[in-house]
């Protein structure tokens, strides 16, 4: 009985220890795969297709792109992580040219990434303002993952526009 016991015991603080980060890992997942296909976006659009924009006044194709990389920089920095010191985000919207776009955005996504599964289960429901909510980190985290699939469906839309067929559907 004490083994059986035992086993239990084990079994069971396995299994709870298989849940720590639980939230974080999926949010992560999802997250890679949204900023997978917005890359793939930005990378199937012809260079000079980035300042094409749907009406006056609406965001351009690089516009829009470094609209998410600044939006993973000011989520997370919400939630406690300042941007690298190399990154000027301020000025994100300066950048020109299809490769430092793609670059740019591609910094934001590791570095939101990896950020990500920082943030303690413990933590997930202490209060944060983002200035245009408030929320508790885990709202943060899903934040991140709605506004970069948000700018996907504007991008492939931007793309059908445009005679661009997004990667994934060839």
């Amino acid at each position: 009985m004490k083994k059986l016991l035992l086993a239990a015991v084990l079994f069971a603080g396995c299994f709870s220890y298989a849940q720590e980060e639980l939230t974080q890992t999926t949010i992560k997942a999802v997250l890679a795969g949204n900023q997978s296909q917005v890359i793939q976006l930005a990378e199937a659009f012809p260079e000079d297709k980035y300042d094409w924009r749907p009406a006056e006044g609406i965001s351009s194709v690089g516009e829009a792109l470094l609209h998410v990389a600044g939006g993973n920089y000011f989520l997370a920095s919400k939630l406690g992580f300042a941007p690298p010191e190399d990154v000027d985000v301020m000025n994100l919207g300066k950048i020109t040219g299809k490769e430092n776009i793609i670059a740019a955005l591609k910094k934001s996504n590791e570095f939101v990434l990896e950020n990500i599964i920082k943030v303690e289960d413990g933590t997930l429901n202490d209060e944060v303002d983002f200035g245009f909510m408030k929320s508790n980190k885990l709202g943060g985290l899903l934040a991140i993952m709605e506004h970069n699939g948000e700018h996907k469906g504007q991008l492939i839309a931007y793309a059908r526009s445009n005679n661009v067929v997004p990667p994934w559907s060839k």
